[in-house]
């Protein structure tokens, strides 16, 4: 297993550094540019004496260098931690990043959370009751989950109470730490329809699992030697269905990082998702590359996280 451990670590620093050619190379080709965006504004800001040309701008913030070197400059700075500043507002994307990372954290721990929680005991429900009237009110369910796109719901969910009833969600970020009780209310509806968004995939894949399981000849014996049936479904079967589900939730693990970008824009939270779509339109290429960066990194570190969760869960599994 150690051995295994340090092969996937040393595998990640090749993969990282082409990640960081793809995200530093990729974002110069979004359409328009952050020199363009600039001299604009400062047009229109002419008559107050602010006027900068583009070639000004393309040589204050470094982009008139040779693309090889600045990539060079923004790997030496990556390597040593900084993620560098932003070529609008001059802070630390680092900070930034910092500042709104747990907001996505939070969000996307509730989200993965409440979707699980849908998700398994309804999937394993369906499979131990096949073909009865439950089983198909829980595929059902698990393909409107699928189906109702999450961004219409969210929709929903904020234009429509407020014209029947005069309500809406609060769009005015509540820190946990100033009033939890608020803030959880804030979290908890782009939480629910992330979640239950999420939770139809999970669910139909632990149903077809469970449903292979169940087939197996050591589960058979369970029930030939007279054992209850919650100890032959939680004991013997749950547990060597979880591989695909397993790997469905790792999946989900960048959310925590990543957000939702529809959610928190919706719902007015600052996320690191929101950051993004400020970045984009802004063409701040430190900070889209920054946050890709972070985000690649979870990935790759999710995916290492479910491969070693699998020989927890089946014990033939061996890493050598």
């Amino acid at each position: 297993m150690r051995a295994y451990l340090i092969r996937r670590l040393l595998l990640i620093v090749p993969t990282l550094l082409l990640v960081t050619l793809a995200v530093f190379f990729l974002v110069r080709f979004i359409p328009g540019s952050v020199i363009d965006l600039m001299a604009s504004e400062s047009q229109a800001e002419a008559g107050m004496g602010t006027q900068m040309t583009p070639e000004y701008l393309r040589h204050a913030l470094g982009l008139d260098e040779p693309i090889h070197l600045q990539y060079g400059r923004w790997l030496g700075r990556i390597l040593q931690g900084d993620f560098g500043r932003s070529l609008w507002t001059d802070r630390p994307v680092n900070a930034d990043i910092i500042s709104r990372l747990p907001i996505s954290l939070e969000l996307g721990t509730m989200a993965i959370v409440i979707g699980m929680l849908i998700a398994l005991p309804i999937g394993v429900y369906s499979a131990i009751r096949q073909d009865t009237a439950g089983d198909y009110a829980g595929r059902t369910f698990a393909i409107v989950l699928i189906s109702v796109p999450s961004f219409w719901a969210a929709t929903i969910v904020v234009v429509y109470p407020s014209i029947w009833w005069g309500w809406s969600p609060p769009i005015e970020y509540i820190p946990l730490v100033e009033d939890p009780v608020e803030n959880i209310k804030q979290f908890i509806l782009p939480a629910v329809i992330m979640g239950t968004h999420m939770s139809g995939t999970t669910m139909r894949m632990t149903r077809t699992m469970m449903l292979e399981v169940l087939r197996q000849d050591y589960i058979r014996t369970a029930w030939s030697k007279g054992l209850r049936e919650r100890v032959v479904v939680m004991r013997h079967a749950v547990k060597n269905a979880l591989i695909p589900v397993v790997t469905i939730a790792g999946m989900m693990i960048p959310v925590l990082i990543g957000g939702s970008v529809i959610m928190e824009q919706i719902f007015g939270l600052p996320g690191i998702g929101r950051l993004v779509i400020e970045a984009v339109t802004k063409r701040d290429y430190t900070v889209i590359s920054g946050v890709n960066m972070v985000v690649a990194t979870v990935v790759l570190l999710a995916n290492l996280l479910v491969d070693l969760s699998y020989a927890y869960l089946d014990p033939r599994v061996r890493y050598g």
